[in-house]
Order: C-alpha cells, then structure tokens, then sequence
C-alpha cells in the first residue's frame, strides 16, 4: 500500500462526506421549516461535557461562541445525490478510507458508521455545530444527538442506541447525559481516538500508554533466537493459526522461571504473525469494576484497529492465591485477541481457554554456540566453560560480549578474566536484594585443617570448576536424573573455619559468594518459605553464584513422625530446598553447629560432607603466626603459649584484630602482653573461666 496515496484519497473521503453531510442538514432545516434567521447574532454554546482521557470520568464544560449563519439556501436532492456517489466511489477504493475500514472491523452498520462521521465531522469543520443547532431549532444544542441522526439519515436504526452495538460498546462516541435528559436528545461526541484514526493517525489511544510499554524483539543478524526458543515460538503460532476459525483465540500461558525469555518468544511469536507486542504488568491492573471495564474494552478495540498482541506479567502472582487477584482474572475474562500470559506456575483455573507452552533460557549447548558466535572458533573453551558457570539469555550473552570487547580483543590474554568478571558483576543484582554478598578474600594459604578437610574442599572446587568438561562433554548431564547441582555440608562449631572455607572456594573459582541465614528465611505462614527459596534460586541461576546458608539447623532439624500439619509442612519446606539444591546450576553449602541433629536421610541426598573440628594446640599455633598481616609491627610473641588457649580459629581472628588496635593506640607493636590483654577481652566476651596464672606476663 502507498500511504501517501491512500493518505490524500482518505483526505478526499473525509472532505467529501463533511460536505454530504452540511447538505443534508441543510436540507434537513428545509424540510422541517426551521429557518428562524440566526444570522450575526452570537450564540452562547455550552459544549459537552467531555469523559477524562482514561476512565470516562465527566470533566467541567466550558462556552464556545458559535459563528454567524446567513439563511439556509435551498438543497437539491441532485446535490446531495451527487455527493453520495463520490463518496461511494471514494469507499470501493483499495485499500479503503479509514471510516470503512474501521466499520469492518467493529462491525458497525450503515447507520453507525453515518453517526460516528456525524460527530467526527463536528471535529473536522466546527461550522457544523451551528447548523446543529439551527436544525435542531435550539441554539443551545450545537451538537449531535442520536435524535438529530435518527431524522437526518435515510436508514436509522434505533438498535443503535444499545450499549451492546458497536457505538457505546467500542467506546467510539462519548455520550454527556445528565440525570434526567433522554438519550435521544443528550449530546454526542466523537472519541478523540476514533477522530485520528479517521484522519489516518493510526497510534496507540494515550489512555492506554499508561499501562502498556512496548517489547521489541532483542536479537540480531549475529544472534537469532535460540532453537529451543523459536520451537517454543512456533509452537504458538501453530495454536493461533489452527484457531483462527474459532469466535475468540486462546491465550498462551507461558510457564518458567525467565521473564526475559518468555518475552523473547512472545515478541518473536507476534512478529510473525506480523503483530506488535505490548506488555501489561498485572499489578498495574486497576481495583475498580467499572475502571477495568473500560481498560479491557479500549484493548479489545486498540487490537483491532492495530496489529497488536498483549503480554500480561502475572510472574509474581501465586497460582495458589488465584482468587485474590480479582483484577487479573476480571480482566481475563473480559478481554480477547492475541494474548500471552507470563506465570511461573501453571495456573489451573483461568476465565479463558488457553493452552501452556513451557519456556526457559537457552540450553548450556545454545548458549556456548552464542558465545562462540561472537568470540570466534578459537574461544570453544572459553564458551564452553562461560556457558557452563553462567545461564544467561541470548540478548545478555550479546551485550556482555560487545562490552568487553570494546576494550579487548578476541586474542587478549585477559578476556577470559575480563569476561568472567563482566559475568558476575552484570548477575548479582537480583541476588543482591535477598542475600548478604561476601567479598572473598580468603586463600588456601589461609586455611588451617586437617589434610583430609583440605582434600575434601580442593575436590568441592575441582568439580564445579570441571562442571562443563564431565557433565557437557563427557555426557553425564544425559545420564544423571537428580539434577546436576553440587551441595556440600560444613559442619562444625561456630569459628572453626565453615564460612572462610566458602570464601577460599570462592575466591580460587572467581565466584560470587552469598550468606543466606536460613533462620531469616524460614516462615511460620505456610508457603511463605518456599517462595522465599524460590526467589533466592531464581536470582542466583544466572551467576551460578556460591550460595552459602548458614544456621541449617533452623530448617534441617531431625524429622519426626509426621504427627500434624506443621511437621507436614517443615517436611515440604526441607523436600523443596533439597530439590532447588539438586538442580541449582552452582554450589550450594549449608553449615551447621549441629550435625547430630540432621536427619540422615537429608544427609543422603548430599555430594559432600565436610567436618570442621575444634583446632588442636598445633593447629592453634599455624593460625596465630598467620592471623596478623605483614604490615603489622610485632614483637617476639610466644606462640606455643598462645596456642594453649582452648579457642576456634575465629576466636584467634578477633583478639588479633583487638590487639592490632590497642597496638596502634599505644604507640608499640604488638607484643605477646597485648596479646593476652586482648584474650581476657575475648574470654570475658564469651564468659569463659579466667586463670589468673595464664595470663601473667
């Protein structure tokens, strides 16, 4: 279609009908005798009251002066006959003016369609206001009422004043009714919506911007959608084109954790059905009855004056709590057309018929060949190691990858590191809104335990560092049926050594670290914990991020005989932890002071079991020549006297840290009375006995 050509034919319809239309007015006053002279006399107007630009609310009126008229002149049938006919031949154009188009698409009838260019025209040329008036025989009506069409048209129809006809029911003209004025005399107005697209200014109405943005498609020439995303796309399209004989299509209900990704097929889903895609944030939903009407209903009519297709954003909606969310379902079932609704879960009542499509992230094998198609063959190990440690969408990988490589290039020693690092930095956000991040700074330098704890732990890194080569390229992620997470226990008393040993994993793998204190995340209301875990492992998928959960013992106490409803629940609540543990993509680690206390079923389901023992005189003696940094000016300390107090290593950390401060208020180096001074401090601190004979200097 030429837009310019079908712009100046639709210019010529409009200026066309508005002289049909003065001619039939015209000799409307003429049959009617109503030809009292108005002449120079002005006249007062009181214009319509005019529905506020969302939810139809009526707004102030405010006068306007209508223009002097000389006597209506005689109209021929011949004139107005000949104006029919070139409005006719203007209408069997292709494509159509934009009232014909319209009236096809809202199924209005011949009459309507005249009604609606009645109260348009008033838009276009004002001088139809005052023959309004004349022809109506009362100077305070410069206006169309449906009384005036009913007499000015050759085929009225009163069903037209229904507010299940096209008219009331598309919202195209706005009625001002006061209490006790009849319909048929009230005033009629012309949305300003409907009066642009007739005009040919075909935009999305300004009332429903407030709730909608627009998605756009993401992805490139360099990187197409992911195949199991485009299946997911074209699987959609097949539903619609399938149905496309039904009175009303069924919505798709997009399940999955990944927003992102859900929007991604959404978007390429309605650009191939050649649709524009918008999305509505299910909390933007209005609470009123008549609000949501009318929302509804103005995206019912938007659809089919433009090649739109709706995302409704339920992600943080509770399929469970359903019936809470009256908004949402009110609107379900009150609007049609092309509709995705975005949902975790699947929701198993909804008001319209639907069919589900599974979506998440691209696959490990999509996102390393995304990578690669960036980086270039020569990075096969690199991507394959990214696209292992990190599970992010096609759009993500794109613009990680064009950050870093502004200011590296593909064969620089340091893009592994400077992409890696890009990685972590661009996933924690999310993360870090429900979790403490830890900066890790710990080595294996610093580790004090017995070689047995120190194997154990070089083989908790070794493996999630190797995730990729024995899982992907080796074929066990097609074999394992559990999920493919690495889950560890550190048992042991407080300061023994559980957290600096996360930190050291985390620091030798270039990890994000997080503490999650398990006490703060369990709830007494029932569901409340696993959508806690849940939001908490959705956040962390995309970084693989070392999830580190102390006070276990909070949820992980010996089960019991299932004796009520609450014992039921904390059994649901440990089951769900241990499944998001099992295929969570990184290493999750749970500490404990109590691993007596944990069911040993729970235990089972661990990869790893690593004990922290108390430290031995000798391994007391290595943590107090390590705990103070180079910097540090010391005296002679006497270690082997240091090392007989029975403390944890974290103990050791604080006194150090107490004396290295008295040190510097003193002015002298730390020395081993400072020392003991600052061990008293602890031991008062944790209301241990005090010797008196072990503290002398």
């Amino acid at each position: 279609m030429n837009v310019e050509v079908w712009q100046a034919n639709n210019s010529r319809y409009l200026a066309t009908a508005v002289e049909w239309l003065r001619l039939r007015l015209l000799r409307l006053a003429a049959d009617t005798q109503r030809v009292a002279t108005v002449e120079s006399m002005p006249v007062e107007i009181t214009s319509p009251s005019i529905v506020d630009r969302l939810f139809g609310r009526p707004t102030s009126t405010a006068p306007l002066n209508a223009p002097a008229l000389p006597p209506p002149s005689d109209s021929t049938d011949e004139q107005i006959r000949r104006a029919a006919q070139a409005l006719h031949e203007l209408e069997a154009t292709d494509p159509p003016p934009a009232l014909i188009m319209l009236g096809q698409q809202l199924g209005l009838a011949r009459f309507e369609s005249e009604v609606l260019l009645l109260c348009a025209a008033l838009e276009m040329d004002t001088r139809l206001a005052a023959w309004c008036a004349r022809v109506q025989d009362d100077a305070q009506r410069p206006y169309p009422t449906f009384a005036l069409a009913l007499s000015l048209f050759d085929e009225p129809a009163w069903e037209a004043l229904s507010p299940d006809r096209p008219l009331r029911y598309w919202r195209l003209i706005e009625i001002n009714q006061p209490a006790a004025q009849p319909l048929t005399t009230s005033a009629l107005r012309a949305d300003e919506r409907i009066v642009n697209y007739l005009k040919g200014l075909n935009q999305l109405d300004d009332r429903l911007t407030t709730f909608l943005s627009p998605i756009e498609l993401s992805y490139t020439a360099e990187i197409d959608l992911p195949p199991s995303q485009q299946a997911a796309a074209d699987d959609i399209v097949l539903h619609w084109r399938r149905s496309l004989e039904s009175a009303t299509l069924p919505m798709a209900q997009l399940l999955g954790a990944d927003v992102v990704a859900k929007q991604a097929v959404a978007a390429q889903a309605a650009a191939t059905l050649g649709r524009l895609l918008y999305r509505l944030p299910a909390e933007s939903l209005p609470a009123s009855s008549g609000d949501l009407q009318t929302l509804a209903r103005l995206w019912q009519r938007e659809s089919r004056l433009l090649p739109l297709a709706l995302y409704v954003d339920a992600q943080e909606i509770d399929s469970a709590n359903l019936d809470s969310h009256a908004p949402l379902t009110g609107f379900l079932a009150r609007t049609d057309g092309v509709i995705f609704l975005g949902v975790r879960d699947r929701w198993p009542r909804l008001p319209h018929a639907h069919f589900d499509i599974d979506v998440a992230k691209p696959t490990t094998a999509e996102q390393q060949a995304s990578w690669l198609a960036i980086l270039g063959p020569q990075a096969i190990d690199l991507a394959g190691q990214l696209a292992a440690q990190f599970n992010l969408n096609q759009a993500a990988i794109a613009a990680i990858a064009h950050d870093v490589l502004l200011d590296a290039a593909r064969d620089d020693p340091q893009l592994k590191l400077k992409l890696w690092a890009t990685c972590c930095t661009v996933t924690r956000p999310r993360l870090d809104a429900l979790a403490q991040r830890l900066d890790p700074k710990a080595t294996w330098e610093d580790l004090v335990l017995p070689a047995e704890q120190i194997t154990l732990l070089h083989q908790i890194a070794d493996q999630v560092g190797q995730r990729h080569k024995v899982y992907e390229e080796w074929g066990y992620a097609a074999k394992m049926n559990r999920g493919l997470g690495i889950s560890a226990l550190f048992a042991g008393d407080s300061g023994t050594g559980k957290t600096m040993a996360a930190e050291v994993i985390a620091n030798e793998l270039r990890l994000n670290l997080y503490r999650i204190d398990l006490s703060a995340v369990v709830s007494k209301y029932i569901g409340e914990t696993e959508k806690n875990l849940r939001r908490l492992f959705d956040a962390a998928e995309d970084g693989g991020a070392i999830l580190f959960f102390d006070e276990a013992d909070a949820l992980f106490g010996k089960r019991s005989e299932v004796k009520d409803s609450h014992d039921r629940y904390a059994n649901i609540e440990i089951n769900y932890l241990l499944q998001r543990m099992e295929a969570y993509r990184g290493l999750a680690i749970l500490a404990t002071n109590l691993k007596s206390a944990l069911d040993q079923a729970f235990m089972r389901r661990l990869r790893f079991s690593v004990n922290f023992p108390f430290p031995s005189a000798a391994e007391r003696k290595v943590i107090w020549q390590k705990v103070f940094p180079p910097q540090v000016p010391k005296a002679e300390l006497d270690y082997e006297r240091l090392a007989r107090f029975n403390i944890t290593g974290g103990n050791i950390h604080s006194i150090a840290l107490n004396a290295a401060f008295s040190a510097a208020q003193t002015g002298v180096p730390v020395n081993t009375a400072g020392v003991l001074a600052a061990v008293r401090t602890e031991f008062r601190k944790l209301e241990k006995p005090i010797n008196e004979a072990d503290f002398r200097v």
